[in-house]
């Protein structure tokens, strides 16, 4: 059992690709601006899914703050330049925005949060990404979130 989760953590490592075991995946964030996957896939078989977002790194969440949001790709660019106004007490996400899928609060060093949707909401064949709403963060901190 103990090798069967050391080869597919390393599967995992090598393919830059988190795979979601359970419904759940644990998303790392760091001082920089980066998460540690560029893809979450999704079973469709999930019927709710939870992201637990952490930041590794040293800095406040009023420096380097993270969060994990969900949106299409095509919403993300106004998803995010439209929460820029909206402050961080906001998670920098406008307020009731339909846009948006699913998404943490903003965090700094050493904190966490969740996030747990319905995967009913997602659509096959839909591009759909995640990122970070902190302002400027969202051109490396992003990934797409795949449905099979």
């Amino acid at each position: 059992m103990f090798a069967k989760i050391v080869a597919v953590s390393l599967l995992t490592l090598a393919s830059g690709q988190l795979l979601a075991a359970e419904c759940a995946v644990t998303v790392d964030s760091t001082d920089q601006m980066s998460f540690n996957t560029k893809e979450i896939t999704i079973d469709k078989s999930c019927k709710t899914f939870t992201v637990n977002l952490e930041h590794s790194g040293s800095l406040p969440k009023n420096v380097m703050g993270h969060n994990w949001v969900l949106t299409t790709k095509a919403d993300m660019p106004g998803v995010a330049a439209e929460g820029m106004a909206s402050g961080i007490e906001k998670n920098y996400l406008k307020e009731g925005d339909a846009r948006v899928i699913a998404h943490t609060k903003i965090i700094g060093a050493g904190e966490k949060d969740s996030v747990t949707f319905d995967v009913s909401k997602l659509k096959a064949g839909t591009d759909y990404e995640f990122f970070c709403s902190f302002p400027g963060h969202n051109s490396m901190m992003k990934g797409a979130v795949v449905l099979k």
